[in-house]
C-alpha cells in the first residue's frame, strides 16, 4: 500500500493539471471572489455615515498576494483630484465637472476615512492615495485560500456631481453608488487598482449582506433583497415596523452574486412593484412630490417589457427581483437595479429610451461583467444596440435599422479625422465625445454590421450562446467572437481585428460597368482600408430585382442566402473585383452596393449606379 501511494498522488496531480488544462481551452477562467457584510449608521441631517465592512477576500489566483487595493469612490469629489484636474484640462465639455467641483463649499465635498482594518483580526498597514487605499498585508494570502478583512469608515456624502451623491435635481437625498470601500479587482492582468476619474467600473463577483440604519421616516430602495419587507411596509403594509433603534429603522439588503451594490433613500419616496411572468418582480421608486409622477407609473408596463425582452434575446435575469429608482443623475446601471432621474427625462419618449438602455446594462454590464474600463463598447455599444432594438420592438417604431443614429454619428466623428481606436482606455481618450461615438455608437456597429457579416438567424443564437458562455465569467473582446465562429462556422478574427482595434474604414465602390453585347460586367473596387463582405442588389428596367453576395475569401464561408447568388469569395488584399450580370446593360436601372446600409461604408455616394 506505502508503495502505491506515490503512484496514486503521481495520478491524481496529472488527472487534476489535465482537468485546469482542459478547461483552460475550453473558456475557463478563474475569479477571485468576495463577501461583503457591512453595517452603517446614516446621519440625514449632514449626510454622512459611519460603518464596518467585513470582508471575506478568497484568493483564486494563482498568484500569492501580500497587498490589496481598494476603490474610494467618494474621494474624487473635492478640488485637486484626478477626476477634477481631467476634467479641468479636459478638450472638451467634460470641462464641467471640474466647474461644479472648483465651486462648491467643503462641507459638499466628498471624503472617505479608515479609521482602523485589521487582517484576520490583527491590525495591518495602509495608505490612501485620493480614490484608491493600498494595503500591506502581513500575512500573504495564498492561492486557494482566504483571508477576513475587516475595517471602520466614515464617509461624507458629496454634492451631486457625477452619478452619486446627496440631494439629487430631483431632492432625491442619498443616490448611494460607488459608496463603500471596494475592493479592487486582480485577474490575469493583476490589479486593477486605477484611479476614478467618472468613467467605467470593473468589480469581483461575491455576496453582500448590507444593512443600514436610517431615520425612520426614510425609505430605502437597492441592490439585492429586502429582507423581512413586510415588516418595513415596502409595498405591503401601510407602516413601517421593521427593527426600530431610537429614531431608526434597519434596513437590510442581502444581493447575492453581484458584483456591487447601490441604494438610494428619501421620506418621500413612493413604491411600485409587479411581477412579471416566468421572470422577476419589479420595483419602482419615484418622489411622491415629483412632477413627473404620472410619467413614473406611465411607463412601468413596458418597462417590464423591455426587461422581458432582454431575457428572451439575450439570456434569462436569473435574479428574483429587480428595481428602477428615482435617483442618481442622468440613467446608471447597477446591481438588481438602476438609477434614473426625472429632471433629465420629462418625456415619456426620453424615459422609455434612458430605462431601456439600463435594464439592457444588466445582461452586458452586470451578468457579463467585461473589464468596461479597458472594452467598453463590450458594454456601452452592445448595450445601445440592444437598447435600439427593444425599443423598436416595443414600442413599434418599424425602424428598418434601429440603431441607424450611431452610423450617423460615427461618420460625423470620422469625417472631423478625430477617431482614436476602440482599444484606447476608458479614461484615456482624448474627447469626451471621442469616448462616446468610440464606446456607444461604434460599439453598437459592431453588433449591427456582425448581424450583416454573419445573416440574422447566426447573429441572434451568437448573442445567447455568448450569455451560454460567459455569463459571470468577465470576458474579453475574443471571447465574444469566438461564440460567433462557433455559431456561425466562419472565421471572423479579422473582423474583431480591424473595427474594434483599428480605425481602418470601409468604402466600396461601384468602379464601372462594361456592356458584353448579352452580358454586362461589373467592376468594383474596395477604396478603403477595410474589407467587408458585400451584398449587391440589381434592379432592371423591368421591375425585377436581383441579389448576389460577394464574401470576404477570410470568412472561409458565407452567411446563408436565401434568394441572393452566392458569388466568388474577395480577398481583402484585391482593391478590385468583377463579375458578369447574365442581361444587357440596357436592361439595368440600378446596382447598389449594401441595399440596406448596414456596412458603416464612409462614402455611400459611390455605392450606387443609376441608368
Amino acid at each position: 500500500m506505502k508503495k502505491t501511494l506515490p503512484i496514486l498522488v503521481g495520478f491524481f496531480l496529472f488527472f487534476i493539471f489535465t482537468l485546469v488544462s482542459f478547461s483552460q481551452e475550453n473558456g475557463f477562467r478563474w475569479q477571485q471572489k468576495v463577501d461583503y457584510t457591512m453595517v452603517i449608521d446614516v446621519n440625514v441631517e449632514n449626510h454622512t455615515y459611519k460603518g464596518t465592512q467585513n470582508l471575506v477576500f478568497t484568493n483564486n489566483s494563482p498568484d500569492d498576494l501580500d497587498r490589496v487595493f481598494y476603490h474610494l469612490y467618494f474621494n474624487a469629489f473635492k478640488p485637486g483630484t484626478d477626476l477634477e484636474q481631467n476634467s479641468r484640462y479636459s478638450s472638451d465639455d467634460s470641462r464641467s465637472m471640474s466647474k461644479k467641483l472648483l465651486s462648491m463649499p467643503k462641507e459638499d465635498w466628498g471624503d472617505v476615512q479608515i479609521n482602523w482594518l485589521l487582517q484576520d483580526g490583527k491590525p495591518v498597514s495602509f495608505k490612501i492615495e485620493e480614490t484608491i487605499l493600498e494595503v500591506a498585508l502581513n500575512k500573504t494570502v495564498r492561492s486557494g485560500e482566504s483571508s477576513v478583512l475587516e475595517m471602520e469608515f466614515f464617509i461624507q456624502t458629496p454634492a451631486m456631481v457625477r452619478r452619486s451623491g446627496k440631494n439629487s435635481e430631483d431632492n432625491v437625498a442619498f443616490s448611494m453608488s460607488q459608496w463603500y470601500p471596494k475592493l479592487c479587482q486582480y485577474d490575469e492582468e493583476g490589479w486593477h487598482a486605477n484611479p476614478y476619474i467618472g468613467r467605467e467600473f470593473y468589480g469581483i463577483w461575491g455576496g453582500f449582506d448590507v444593512t443600514i440604519n436610517i431615520d425612520k421616516d426614510y425609505t430605502v430602495a437597492g441592490s439585492g433583497y429586502l429582507q423581512d419587507p413586510e415588516l418595513i411596509g415596502h409595498g405591503y403594509a401601510p407602516l413601517k415596523k421593521g427593527v426600530v433603534h431610537g429614531e431608526k429603522i434597519s434596513w437590510r439588503f442581502i444581493a447575492p452574486n453581484v458584483h456591487d451594490f447601490s441604494w438610494a433613500a428619501d421620506p418621500l419616496f413612493t413604491h411600485d412593484f409587479l411581477d412579471i411572468e416566468d421572470g422577476p418582480r419589479m420595483h419602482f421608486f419615484y418622489k411622491s412630490d415629483s412632477e413627473f409622477v404620472k410619467l413614473w407609473k406611465d411607463f412601468q408596463e413596458n418597462s417590464a417589457k423591455f426587461l422581458t425582452f432582454f431575457s428572451e434575446t439575450i439570456g434569462k435575469y436569473p435574479y428574483g427581483q429587480y428595481s428602477v429608482i428615482m435617483a442618481g443623475d442622468g440613467g446608471m446601471e447597477y446591481a438588481m437595479c438602476t438609477f434614473i432621474d426625472g429632471v433629465g427625462h420629462p418625456t415619456l419618449e426620453s424615459l422609455y429610451s434612458v430605462t431601456s438602455h439600463e435594464i439592457a446594462h444588466t445582461w452586458f454590464q452586470f451578468l457579463m461583467a467585461t473589464n468596461e474600463s479597458k472594452h467598453s463598447w463590450m458594454d456601452e455599444g452592445f448595450t445601445s444596440y440592444i437598447d435600439d432594438e427593444a425599443l423598436n420592438v416595443v414600442l413599434q417604431q418599424g425602424k428598418k435599422l434601429p440603431n441607424a443614429k450611431a452610423y450617423d454619428d460615427y461618420f460625423n466623428w470620422v469625417g472631423l479625422g478625430l477617431e482614436e481606436p476602440m482599444t484606447t482606455h476608458a479614461d484615456r481618450f482624448k474627447y469626451n465625445t471621442g469616448y462616446g461615438m468610440s464606446a456607444y455608437d461604434k460599439g453598437s456597429i459592431f453588433l449591427s454590421q456582425l448581424k450583416y457579416v454573419i445573416g440574422k438567424e447566426k447573429f441572434d443564437n451568437s448573442l445567447k450562446k455568448y450569455f451560454d458562455d460567459w455569463a459571470f465569467k468577465h470576458p474579453r473582446p475574443n471571447d465574444f467572437i469566438r461564440s460567433a465562429e462557433k455559431v456561425s462556422g466562419l472565421e471572423l478574427d479579422w473582423y474583431l481585428l480591424d473595427w474594434a482595434q483599428s480605425t481602418m474604414t470601409i468604402d466600396y465602390a461601384i468602379n464601372s460597368i462594361v456592356d458584353n453585347q448579352n452580358s454586362t460586367t461589373v467592376n468594383l473596387q474596395r477604396v478603403g482600408q477595410m474589407g467587408m463582405p458585400i451584398d449587391l442588389k440589381v434592379e432592371l428596367v423591368s421591375g425585377e430585382k436581383l441579389y448576389y453576395n460577394i464574401p470576404m475569401t477570410k470568412m472561409r464561408g458565407a452567411k446563408p442566402l436565401e434568394k441572393a447568388v452566392l458569388l466568388d469569395s474577395w480577398s481583402w488584399a484585391k482593391p478590385y473585383y468583377s463579375f458578369e450580370l447574365d442581361v444587357k446593360k440596357s436592361a439595368i436601372s440600378k446596382i447598389v452596393i449594401d441595399p440596406k446600409g448596414e456596412i458603416a461604408d464612409i462614402n455611400r455616394v459611390n455605392n450606387s449606379l443609376v441608368f
